[in-house]
């Protein structure tokens, strides 16, 4: 009998930012039909993840390994807050881009990434972390700690989001 393929969880970094815009294509790809061919989706993703991986800015990416391939990530921007003298915390967390390969989940991949974003030095140091839930992802945060909320009122443009350029 064999033994099941552990999972690795670490930081992401600038070399992983080609396999991390795949990943991304398919969680977003999978959910509607979409609007930018395949391949110049994933240069520009790419280099916007390159640009955004392994420094001191305000994201920051886990990825989880399994059987040598990365199988899901999950995404933070940390987000600052104005100096506030009530002694809260002076910086929000925005938990984006939470995917999971279809042929690892049920495998404790997913709980393994959010274990790995909560855990982290510079999450437990934040006022709050919000997010966007699924339907089906609901129960996974509510373990940890998640709870809906009235609290935030996102508004969207009439005209719908203004396209990126493709710099």
């Amino acid at each position: 009998m064999s033994m099941p393929t552990p999972t690795t969880v670490r930081l992401a970094t600038r070399s992983d930012a080609s396999d991390l815009a795949r990943l991304r294509y398919a969680l977003r790809a999978g959910a509607a039909s979409t609007a930018e061919d395949r391949t110049a989706f994933l240069a520009r993703c790419e280099r916007w993840m390159a640009a955004r991986l392994g420094g001191a800015g305000a994201w920051r990416c886990w990825l989880a390994e399994r059987d040598g391939g990365i199988v899901g990530a999950i995404w933070l921007q940390v987000i600052e807050k104005i100096p506030n003298p009530l002694g809260e915390g002076e910086r929000h967390g925005y938990l984006t881009s939470f995917f999971v390969d279809e042929r690892a989940r049920g495998r404790g991949v997913g709980s393994a990434l959010l274990a790995a974003l909560l855990d982290a030095p510079e999450t437990q140091r934040l006022d709050a972390i919000v997010l966007w839930p699924t339907e089906r992802s609901r129960s996974l945060y509510a373990r940890y700690g998640f709870a809906a909320t009235d609290a935030v009122l996102p508004r969207r443009p009439a005209a719908g989001p203004a396209r990126a350029a493709s710099a």
